[in-house]
């Protein structure tokens, strides 16, 4: 599922819980919800832990760091730094929505506080993600997602024996409480109508959990619906009630 790109986001990275590894993966997803016309990191860069998070990578991506030493041990001040910077961004009036990029569940009530002033929050994390945090955000698009097609062919070998988390009956669950909601009398359900109802419930849903690019390709594939292709408007029926 994709959005229009145009809104311009304010993406901000907590370095902290976010491989450095998967930021070019990362801004590329970022360009298909809209404009990433800030863009922020926090942490404590003088440690050993965040050394992937280098100088060169960060000017690459044209992200701007926001070093933040800790005042005692234990405590991230880098988290305390993106919230104080998120509200006044929020305030500012010149962002559309936000990207909080990060699997800690420190950032639930930020997310949801952004929400109640009426913009968009998309958050980017492992699946590790606490679902508190998940659900608060519009959507959430989980990183293992986003791998580059040559980790995944590289993977592939080691993991062809292992069970997905996500098996093509979850998907068709989900998919078959969104298409019962139809307002059609004949039961029938729009392709877009679909994606947006799996967005608002299921902030998480991705095609890609499940090794499809696209929910026409996802259902195709499940082999479970009536589908409806006539007239280029992909359209769904489930089969029992």
């Amino acid at each position: 599922m994709t959005t229009e790109a145009t809104e311009r986001l304010a993406v901000l990275i907590d370095a902290e819980n976010v491989p450095a590894k998967h930021v070019a993966e990362i801004f590329e997803e970022v360009a298909t919800l809209g404009e990433a016309g800030l863009r922020r990191i926090y942490g404590d860069f003088s440690s050993s832990t965040l050394q992937g998070w280098s100088a060169e990578k960060l000017a690459k991506h044209a992200i701007v760091p926001h070093q933040q030493f800790p005042n005692t041990t234990g405590k991230n001040a880098g988290d305390i730094a993106l919230v104080i910077d998120a509200m006044d961004i929020l305030h500012s009036g010149r962002f559309g929505g936000f990207v909080l990029v990060s699997s800690d569940s420190d950032f639930t009530r930020l997310a949801s506080r952004i929400r109640e002033q009426g913009l968009t929050v998309y958050g980017i994390g492992e699946e590790k993600a606490p679902k508190a945090f998940v659900q608060a955000c519009n959507r959430f698009i989980y990183i293992e997602n986003l791998k580059s097609m040559s980790e995944t062919a590289k993977g592939a070998q080691e993991t062809s024996d292992q069970k997905p988390e996500r098996t093509p009956n979850h998907a068709y669950q989900l998919i078959r409480n969104v298409v019962l909601t139809t307002k059609f009398s004949d039961g029938w359900a729009f392709e877009q109508f679909i994606e947006r109802q799996l967005e608002k419930i299921y902030p998480d849903f991705d095609t890609r959990s499940y090794g499809f690019s696209s929910l026409k390709d996802l259902v195709l594939g499940i082999d479970r619906f009536e589908v409806d292709d006539s007239n280029g408007n992909f359209r769904v029926r489930c089969k029992d009630k």
